[in-house]
Protein backbone atom coordinates (compact mmCIF):
# COMPACT_ATOMS: atom_id res chain seq x y z
CA UNK A 1 0.00 0.00 0.00
CA UNK A 2 1.34 3.61 -0.51
CA UNK A 3 1.26 6.11 1.94
CA UNK A 4 -1.01 9.16 1.76
CA UNK A 5 1.39 12.23 1.02
CA UNK A 6 -1.38 14.21 3.28
CA UNK A 7 -1.11 12.19 6.34
CA UNK A 8 1.59 12.16 9.04
CA UNK A 9 3.61 9.09 8.63
CA UNK A 10 4.27 6.21 11.38
CA UNK A 11 7.11 4.74 9.15
CA UNK A 12 8.88 2.62 11.59
CA UNK A 13 6.65 2.23 14.31
CA UNK A 14 5.12 -1.27 15.03
CA UNK A 15 1.66 -2.19 16.72
CA UNK A 16 -0.79 -4.77 17.52
CA UNK A 17 -4.58 -4.88 16.00
CA UNK A 18 -6.74 -6.77 18.32
CA UNK A 19 -10.23 -7.73 17.23
CA UNK A 20 -10.42 -8.15 13.43
CA UNK A 21 -13.27 -10.30 12.44
CA UNK A 22 -14.09 -9.81 9.27
CA UNK A 23 -13.45 -6.63 6.68
CA UNK A 24 -16.56 -4.40 8.64
CA UNK A 25 -14.57 -4.77 11.76
CA UNK A 26 -13.06 -1.45 13.47
CA UNK A 27 -10.18 -2.90 13.74
CA UNK A 28 -9.61 -3.54 10.02
CA UNK A 29 -10.36 0.34 9.38
CA UNK A 30 -7.52 1.05 12.40
CA UNK A 31 -5.52 -1.66 10.23
CA UNK A 32 -5.74 -0.17 6.90
CA UNK A 33 -5.15 3.42 8.12
CA UNK A 34 -2.09 2.09 10.21
CA UNK A 35 -0.55 0.19 7.32
CA UNK A 36 -1.41 3.10 4.38
CA UNK A 37 0.84 5.89 7.12
CA UNK A 38 3.98 3.09 6.49
CA UNK A 39 3.59 1.30 10.34
CA UNK A 40 4.30 -2.55 10.51
CA UNK A 41 1.33 -4.65 12.04
CA UNK A 42 0.68 -7.31 13.77
CA UNK A 43 -2.44 -9.21 13.69
CA UNK A 44 -4.71 -11.65 15.70
CA UNK A 45 -7.39 -13.87 15.27
CA UNK A 46 -9.98 -15.41 17.75
CA UNK A 47 -9.70 -19.37 17.14
CA UNK A 48 -9.54 -21.81 14.09
CA UNK A 49 -13.14 -21.20 12.77
CA UNK A 50 -12.49 -17.27 12.73
CA UNK A 51 -9.10 -17.70 10.78
CA UNK A 52 -10.38 -17.75 7.30
CA UNK A 53 -11.71 -14.72 7.80
CA UNK A 54 -9.02 -12.91 9.29
CA UNK A 55 -6.21 -14.35 7.43
CA UNK A 56 -6.70 -12.82 3.92
CA UNK A 57 -7.03 -9.75 5.60
CA UNK A 58 -3.84 -10.42 7.39
CA UNK A 59 -2.12 -11.46 4.24
CA UNK A 60 -3.33 -8.10 2.01
CA UNK A 61 -2.13 -5.91 5.06
CA UNK A 62 1.02 -7.12 4.59
CA UNK A 63 0.91 -8.51 8.67
CA UNK A 64 4.70 -9.26 10.23
CA UNK A 65 2.90 -11.73 12.59
CA UNK A 66 -0.28 -13.11 12.91
CA UNK A 67 -1.33 -14.94 15.69
CA UNK A 68 -4.33 -16.81 17.77
CA UNK A 69 -5.65 -14.60 20.59
CA UNK A 70 -8.21 -16.40 22.65
CA UNK A 71 -8.87 -13.39 25.51
CA UNK A 72 -10.74 -16.07 27.59
CA UNK A 73 -8.22 -18.39 27.49
CA UNK A 74 -5.54 -18.73 29.62
CA UNK A 75 -2.03 -17.39 28.65
CA UNK A 76 -2.77 -16.68 24.89
CA UNK A 77 -2.51 -12.77 25.53
CA UNK A 78 0.71 -13.86 27.18
CA UNK A 79 2.00 -15.75 24.25
CA UNK A 80 1.11 -13.00 21.80
CA UNK A 81 2.92 -10.58 23.64
CA UNK A 82 6.02 -12.64 24.02
CA UNK A 83 5.91 -13.41 20.47
CA UNK A 84 5.86 -9.16 19.73
CA UNK A 85 9.39 -9.15 22.28
CA UNK A 86 10.96 -11.81 20.50
CA UNK A 87 9.83 -10.83 17.01
CA UNK A 88 10.44 -6.60 17.34
CA UNK A 89 11.59 -6.12 21.07
CA UNK A 90 9.33 -2.88 21.07
CA UNK A 91 5.50 -1.43 20.45
CA UNK A 92 4.53 1.60 19.46
CA UNK A 93 0.69 1.41 19.49
CA UNK A 94 -1.86 -1.17 20.42
CA UNK A 95 -5.52 -1.39 19.63
CA UNK A 96 -8.10 -3.46 21.54
CA UNK A 97 -11.51 -4.08 19.46
CA UNK A 98 -13.34 -6.74 20.90
CA UNK A 99 -16.42 -6.87 23.49
CA UNK A 100 -18.82 -9.64 24.17
CA UNK A 101 -21.64 -10.75 26.06
CA UNK A 102 -23.72 -14.06 26.62
CA UNK A 103 -26.93 -13.17 24.38
CA UNK A 104 -29.31 -13.28 27.95
CA UNK A 105 -27.09 -10.42 28.94
CA UNK A 106 -26.83 -8.68 26.40
CA UNK A 107 -30.65 -8.85 25.38
CA UNK A 108 -31.98 -9.14 29.03
CA UNK A 109 -32.17 -6.46 31.84
CA UNK A 110 -29.52 -5.06 33.36
CA UNK A 111 -30.78 -5.98 36.92
CA UNK A 112 -31.28 -9.50 35.56
CA UNK A 113 -27.98 -10.25 34.17
CA UNK A 114 -26.25 -13.32 36.05
CA UNK A 115 -23.02 -13.36 38.16
CA UNK A 116 -21.19 -15.47 35.51
CA UNK A 117 -22.29 -13.54 32.70
CA UNK A 118 -21.57 -10.45 34.10
CA UNK A 119 -18.08 -11.37 35.13
CA UNK A 120 -17.85 -12.71 31.28
CA UNK A 121 -18.59 -9.85 29.36
CA UNK A 122 -16.37 -7.87 32.10
CA UNK A 123 -13.19 -10.46 31.36
CA UNK A 124 -13.58 -9.85 27.74
CA UNK A 125 -14.67 -6.62 27.07
CA UNK A 126 -12.97 -4.63 29.80
CA UNK A 127 -9.72 -6.68 31.83
CA UNK A 128 -8.80 -7.72 28.57
CA UNK A 129 -7.58 -4.26 27.88
CA UNK A 130 -5.89 -4.20 30.89
CA UNK A 131 -4.07 -7.19 30.85
CA UNK A 132 -3.22 -5.44 27.41
CA UNK A 133 -1.59 -3.07 28.78
CA UNK A 134 0.16 -4.59 31.35
CA UNK A 135 1.84 -6.94 28.72
CA UNK A 136 2.55 -3.80 26.60
CA UNK A 137 4.03 -1.30 28.62
CA UNK A 138 7.58 -2.42 29.24
CA UNK A 139 7.39 -2.98 25.03
CA UNK A 140 6.79 0.63 25.13
CA UNK A 141 10.16 2.13 26.35
CA UNK A 142 10.28 5.16 24.30
CA UNK A 143 6.53 5.88 24.72
CA UNK A 144 3.35 4.58 22.72
CA UNK A 145 -0.38 4.59 22.32
CA UNK A 146 -3.13 2.71 23.41
CA UNK A 147 -6.40 2.21 22.25
CA UNK A 148 -9.71 0.70 23.57
CA UNK A 149 -13.35 1.06 21.46
CA UNK A 150 -15.95 2.41 23.19
CA UNK A 151 -19.40 3.46 22.41
CA UNK A 152 -22.10 6.44 23.93
CA UNK A 153 -24.12 3.59 25.91
CA UNK A 154 -21.21 4.10 28.45
CA UNK A 155 -22.42 7.60 29.60
CA UNK A 156 -26.21 7.68 28.15
CA UNK A 157 -28.81 5.09 28.36
CA UNK A 158 -29.02 3.26 24.68
CA UNK A 159 -32.27 1.38 23.93
CA UNK A 160 -30.98 -2.30 23.49
CA UNK A 161 -27.59 -2.12 24.77
CA UNK A 162 -28.07 -3.50 27.91
CA UNK A 163 -25.38 -4.86 29.47
CA UNK A 164 -22.80 -3.37 27.69
CA UNK A 165 -23.62 0.22 29.02
CA UNK A 166 -22.29 -0.02 32.60
CA UNK A 167 -19.15 -2.50 30.68
CA UNK A 168 -17.84 -0.09 28.44
CA UNK A 169 -18.64 2.80 31.61
CA UNK A 170 -16.03 0.45 32.96
CA UNK A 171 -13.24 0.61 30.02
CA UNK A 172 -13.30 4.55 29.56
CA UNK A 173 -12.80 4.46 32.95
CA UNK A 174 -9.47 2.30 33.02
CA UNK A 175 -8.68 4.30 30.43
CA UNK A 176 -8.39 7.32 32.64
CA UNK A 177 -6.32 5.62 35.36
CA UNK A 178 -4.02 3.46 32.67
CA UNK A 179 -3.33 7.11 31.08
CA UNK A 180 -2.72 8.70 34.50
CA UNK A 181 -0.52 5.98 35.32
CA UNK A 182 1.77 5.20 32.32
CA UNK A 183 1.56 8.61 30.89
CA UNK A 184 5.16 9.40 32.83
CA UNK A 185 6.53 6.44 30.88
CA UNK A 186 5.14 8.31 27.48
CA UNK A 187 2.01 6.00 26.90
CA UNK A 188 -0.66 7.77 26.03
CA UNK A 189 -4.28 5.87 26.21
CA UNK A 190 -7.43 6.86 24.65
CA UNK A 191 -10.99 5.41 24.18
CA UNK A 192 -12.50 5.60 21.26
CA UNK A 193 -16.23 6.01 20.67
CA UNK A 194 -17.37 5.78 17.43
CA UNK A 195 -21.47 6.20 15.88
CA UNK A 196 -22.86 3.50 15.46
CA UNK A 197 -21.71 0.94 12.68
CA UNK A 198 -22.67 -2.40 11.06
CA UNK A 199 -19.94 -4.38 12.36
CA UNK A 200 -20.65 -8.07 13.21
CA UNK A 201 -20.75 -6.91 16.87
CA UNK A 202 -23.13 -4.62 16.52
CA UNK A 203 -25.80 -7.22 15.16
CA UNK A 204 -26.36 -8.59 17.97
CA UNK A 205 -28.26 -5.47 19.13
CA UNK A 206 -31.90 -5.30 19.10
CA UNK A 207 -33.50 -2.75 17.03
CA UNK A 208 -29.59 -1.89 15.75
CA UNK A 209 -31.06 -0.50 12.16
CA UNK A 210 -33.42 2.08 14.19
CA UNK A 211 -30.42 3.27 16.17
CA UNK A 212 -28.20 3.76 12.40
CA UNK A 213 -30.91 5.71 11.08
CA UNK A 214 -31.72 7.98 13.91
CA UNK A 215 -27.39 8.72 13.72
CA UNK A 216 -27.60 9.43 10.23
CA UNK A 217 -30.90 11.83 10.91
CA UNK A 218 -29.57 13.45 14.00
CA UNK A 219 -25.71 14.26 13.66
CA UNK A 220 -24.77 17.50 12.66
CA UNK A 221 -22.69 15.77 9.84
CA UNK A 222 -26.09 14.01 8.70
CA UNK A 223 -23.83 11.00 7.98
CA UNK A 224 -22.73 7.58 9.58
CA UNK A 225 -19.57 7.19 10.43
CA UNK A 226 -17.41 4.99 8.93
CA UNK A 227 -14.48 1.97 9.55
CA UNK A 228 -12.16 4.56 7.98
CA UNK A 229 -13.32 6.92 9.39
CA UNK A 230 -12.33 5.52 12.72
CA UNK A 231 -8.45 4.17 11.15
CA UNK A 232 -7.63 7.46 10.27
CA UNK A 233 -8.61 9.48 13.46
CA UNK A 234 -6.63 6.40 15.70
CA UNK A 235 -3.64 6.65 13.10
CA UNK A 236 -3.64 10.49 13.52
CA UNK A 237 -3.32 10.25 17.57
CA UNK A 238 -0.97 7.61 17.22
CA UNK A 239 1.55 10.08 15.75
CA UNK A 240 3.72 12.33 17.39
CA UNK A 241 1.62 15.50 16.63
CA UNK A 242 -0.64 13.93 19.09
CA UNK A 243 1.79 13.15 21.86
CA UNK A 244 0.19 15.53 24.41
CA UNK A 245 -3.40 13.87 24.32
CA UNK A 246 -4.37 11.54 26.62
CA UNK A 247 -6.79 9.98 28.67
CA UNK A 248 -9.85 11.39 27.46
CA UNK A 249 -13.29 9.55 25.51
CA UNK A 250 -12.67 10.84 21.89
CA UNK A 251 -16.01 10.80 20.00
CA UNK A 252 -15.93 9.98 15.91
CA UNK A 253 -19.32 9.80 15.30
CA UNK A 254 -20.26 12.94 12.88
CA UNK A 255 -21.19 15.05 16.49
CA UNK A 256 -24.32 12.62 17.17
CA UNK A 257 -22.93 12.77 21.51
CA UNK A 258 -23.58 16.63 21.06
CA UNK A 259 -27.33 16.33 20.50
CA UNK A 260 -30.08 16.06 22.66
Amino acid sequence: MTQPAAYESLAGKKGIIIGIANQHSIAYGCAKAFKQRGAELAITYINEKGRPFVEPLANELEASLFMPLDVLQAGQMEAVFDEIRQKWGRLDFAIHSIAFAPKDALHGRVVDVTEEDFHTAMSVSCYSFIEMARLAEPLMDKGGTLFAMSYYGAEKVIKNYNIMGPVKAALESVCRYTAAELGPKGIRVHAISPGPLKTRAASGIAEFDELLDKAAAEAPSRSLVSIEDVGAACAGLASDSAKLITGGTIYIDGGFHIMG
